[in-house]
């Protein structure tokens, strides 16, 4: 209990959340896309941006060469865009799921089973999963260079859009993510698996369905820069998917379930940071990017396939 209070406390201290900038705001700046030769354009944020409703949001329909949004577009849904994100999160759970699988079958077959493995080796495996799971998923969701935001410079997803001023400095960042979320991932996983004796179990695939969707928003928010988008990803798909996975979780292990949903405090604050970015960042129109991914707006692609 005493270590599932100190996880919880640390990670209450951190102020933002996952793969977002870490500054003051500045009054206007030049966003390159990641994909293709998409480019945004940050507006200082005028008026209209604060009087516009949120459904008249708009974005382009049909962007020019230079991805740009048209004026008076129309904001028509990105159907495409949508089904790539399913397929992508089908693929990830898809390859994730096969691999479990195939080791508990593996260790059945040799007279073991995940629980006769070292308690350090399964830790280290979700360690890696934590922090490597976009290795899985085939779109680009990259995420920012951690030695670039140390040094205060910028890179896709750090410090390339306008940031909420109490925005934390950079090295929180890495520290967070590498030093507690991860281990805390790493050693909750561990306990369900210890204690289910398999790798491939209800909770330990709703930590995976976690993750990815995690990675997913990681190319909507970091990539294809689509920060409506984001607010709803991180709002109805990465929070309650943890939540998700620590009731299960603490189905299986109590204090698992706890360590796990401690990390809920810092996903909660990352919710807060991404929605006040969203509403710092309008469209050249002066108006909220639209809550859901928009033609024009960016290009989803399939990094593993060059797809367009």
């Amino acid at each position: 209990m005493r270590t599932g209070l100190l996880f919880a406390a640390a990670a209450a201290t951190a102020l933002t959340g996952q793969s977002v900038a870490a500054f003051q705001p500045v009054p206007s700046a030049s966003v390159s896309g990641a994909i293709g030769s998409s480019t945004k354009t940050i507006n200082p944020r005028p008026a209209a941006a604060f009087a516009a409703p949120l459904s008249s949001a708009t974005s382009s329909d049909d962007a020019g060469s230079d991805g740009q949004l048209d004026a008076g577009s129309d904001g028509q849904l990105d159907v495409g865009a949508l089904g790539k994100y399913a397929l992508a999160a089908g693929i990830q759970m898809s390859l994730f799921g096969g691999i479990f699988k195939l080791a508990d079958i593996g260790l059945a077959s040799a007279g073991m089973t995940p629980s006769s493995l070292p308690f350090a080796a399964i830790a280290f495996v979700f360690y890696a999963c934590a922090l490597k799971s976009r290795a899985f998923n085939p779109l680009n969701n990259k995420r920012p260079d951690r030695s670039k935001a140390v040094e205060g410079k910028g890179s896709d997803g750090f410090r390339d859009r306008v940031m909420p001023s109490w925005t934390p400095p950079g090295f929180i960042f890495p520290i967070m993510w590498l030093l507690i979320i991860g281990p805390i991932r790493a050693y909750s996983s561990a306990m369900v698996v210890t204690a289910t004796g398999t790798f491939f179990n209800p909770a330990i695939m709703a930590f995976i369905f976690h993750l990815t969707c995690g990675d997913i928003w990681n190319t909507i928010n970091n990539t294809e820069k689509r920060y409506g988008m984001s607010v709803v990803g991180i709002l109805l798909g990465v929070v309650p998917s943890a939540a998700f996975a620590a009731s299960q979780y603490y189905a299986v292990e109590p204090l698992a379930g706890k360590l796990l949903g401690g990390t809920l405090l810092w996903l909660c604050t990352a919710s807060a940071l991404i929605t006040d970015t969203w509403r710092l960042n309008p469209n050249e129109n002066g108006k909220r990017e639209p809550l859901y991914p928009a033609k024009g707006e960016a290009k989803t692609e399939f990094a593993w396939f060059g797809s367009n």
